[in-house]
């Protein structure tokens, strides 16, 4: 190959977290980089990870494993990790008073992709989320290569039908997949 094609990954954790659910297995991100980095050609891979996760004392469970898990994205793979504490927020409606957690990243992943636009020719998002299309569009617009990755059940037809190419991460034949998706113990 003649011609640089560095790649620039936006994974959202929380649309990877909707493919495993469906699969009922962990995504490999290791497998998954360098199934991007042969599927697109190309010739670096740079993987940036957003999530959110919940306050101390918010879960009935130790949230220590998933920063054990960010700092080996991090340190073993590589990858710009990007997080933000959920925001809590209080509604009411018919059922009355409660609170539902929120914990959207894509200002973030639109930041990253704008800010390091010079630095990469291909972009791949793995989100099915609708308002990344304008993203998308400024993207191709700008010479871009844009894929989406996500999954059937989980991807508007707007961002399907708006890249360069989609796939469906539940149809990839690569052994992209970790460990079977355990449920949590109640205690």
């Amino acid at each position: 190959m003649d011609h640089k094609n560095i790649i620039y990954v936006f994974i959202d954790a929380s649309n990877l977290w909707q493919a495993q659910k469906a699969k009922r297995r962990f995504l490999d991100l290791g497998k998954i980089a360098k199934y991007v980095k042969n599927v697109f050609e190309g010739t670096e891979i740079k993987v940036f990870y957003y999530t959110a996760f919940p306050a101390d004392g918010m879960r009935s469970y130790s949230i220590d494993p998933r920063f054990r898990f960010f700092t080996f994205l991090n340190k073993n793979l590589g990858f710009e990790v990007r997080k933000k504490k959920l925001k809590q927020i209080r509604i009411s409606d018919a059922d009355g008073e409660h609170v539902i957690e929120k914990g959207n990243m894509d200002v973030e992943m639109t930041i990253d992709a704008m800010f390091y636009i010079d630095k990469y020719d291909s972009a791949v998002f793995f989100t099915g989320d609708s308002d990344f299309l304008a993203l998308i569009t400024h993207l191709k617009r700008s010479g871009k290569k844009v894929y989406i990755l996500s999954t059937k059940n989980n991807i508007s037809e707007e961002l399907r039908t708006g890249g360069d190419g989609y796939t469906d991460l539940l149809l990839i034949k690569e052994n992209i997949w970790g460990k079977e998706l355990a449920h949590r113990v109640k205690k």
